[in-house]
């Protein structure tokens, strides 16, 4: 539960709303304050040429992850895939198909995961947030993605699923 309010910063109080159960209330502002959290898109970018699938290394980890970034205000999550895709790769997505989503409770985030495809691999530029890149065939990409991970559960989810 939030411990105060985003508005004034008054301590919150548990109070019971209709049909909602305890939610979090501000005396001062006499609002209900539901819990807030991120969002963001997590991407399978899937090479349309040979059919590769993307994994990317950042801030110095050794893990390969998909391409994943936080909503802006304004945006819709294929807005944000996209965007996303072309800042951290410079590549336009050509067809865009949502996955499923999954709340991640490290950082307080209701992940969206998207398939993305793209031509080739021609143009792209690994922006500063990539520290290194591959493409992988599926099973590949299913065996370097980082175990036990969102990520991993994402692709697993999507290749599962998919005759190849």
């Amino acid at each position: 539960m939030q411990k105060h309010c985003q508005e004034c910063g008054t301590k919150l109080i548990a109070k019971e709303l209709e049909n909602e159960g305890q939610i979090p209330f501000c005396s001062h502002c006499e609002q209900f304050r539901f819990p807030s959290f991120n969002t963001a898109v997590s991407l399978i970018v899937v090479n349309q040429s040979n059919h590769k699938v993307l994994l990317i290394q950042q801030y110095g980890r050794p893990r390969k992850i998909l391409v994943a970034g936080y909503v802006s205000k304004g945006e819709s999550l294929e807005e944000t895939a996209l965007r996303e895709l072309k800042e951290e790769t410079c590549l336009t997505g050509l067809s865009i198909s949502f996955n499923k989503s999954q709340f991640f409770e490290p950082s307080n985030t209701l992940m969206c995961n998207f398939t993305v495809f793209v031509k080739d691999d021609g143009g792209f530029q690994a922006n500063h947030e990539i520290d290194a890149y591959d493409w992988y065939s599926p099973e590949e990409a299913r065996q370097n993605n980082f175990p036990h991970s969102l990520a991993a559960s994402f692709l697993n989810y999507y290749l599962d699923r998919k005759n190849w």
